[in-house]
């Protein structure tokens, strides 16, 4: 079943990639939502009962939610605002179970410090963001930078494991974290800002990278840590 989770989410996101390229809608809508049912998949066959964190699950399908909802935002601004809290659903998951996939150890005093050092620059980057978008959100405004916040706490979180896990899981989970910041960034950018240049290809490259690092590496963590 793992062989057919990985050859479906290549499948789905060669083909939600291509679309972008194309721009035929049809392999968009048939292709979007399975990504996060293939990783669903991935996560559910790759970990063992016992070790199965239903809160990964939890984000997985409201990752699946809000990307099913996001591909209809030009038709209705609900639509952005619905999926835009099925994210923060998951957002809100994936920082229990950063918690939930790492030791209890607090690590060494250097490596308490490196994680300072590298969360200055997600905290301002974050905010800088937020500064930049604040006068094109108008009655968006709440609602984005609640979901900011949580997006930067998410990447905090994943920041906190280090020291805590092993290094691939800590590696694999953090990075794809910042990878989501990114395509979130790019979306905003894109949706508030200014449009940028095939804005569906990179938000969707950057999204899919974050959300196959982060399943891989927690499924790294219940299997090997």
């Amino acid at each position: 079943m793992k062989r057919i989770a990985w050859s479906l989410f290549l499948a789905v996101s060669t083909g939600e990639l291509v679309s972008h390229i194309t721009h035929i809608d049809l392999i968009h809508h048939i292709c979007k939502p399975l990504i996060m049912v293939s990783l669903g998949m991935l996560y559910f066959f790759s970990v063992p009962g016992e070790r199965r964190s239903w809160i990964v699950i939890g984000a997985i399908f409201f990752s699946f939610i809000g990307d099913s909802l996001l591909m209809y935002d030009h038709v209705s601004e609900m639509y952005f605002m619905v999926g835009l809290g099925a994210f923060l659903v998951a957002q809100l998951c994936y920082i229990i179970s950063y918690r939930q996939h790492r030791g209890d150890t607090t690590g060494s005093a250097v490596m308490n410090v490196q994680r300072v050092r590298l969360a200055f620059p997600i905290v301002l980057a974050g905010t800088g963001l937020v500064f930049v978008l604040y006068p094109k959100l108008e009655e968006l405004l709440i609602p984005v930078m609640v979901y900011a916040l949580v997006l930067v706490l998410m990447v905090l979180s994943a920041l906190g494991r280090m020291g805590r896990t092993i290094n691939a899981s800590f590696w694999m989970v953090f990075a794809g974290a910042v990878s989501f910041m990114v395509s979130d960034s790019l979306l905003a950018i894109n949706k508030f800002l200014q449009p940028v240049a095939g804005a569906g290809f990179w938000i969707m490259l950057t999204y899919i990278g974050a959300q196959l690092l982060i399943t891989k590496g927690l499924i790294k963590h219940a299997n090997d840590a």
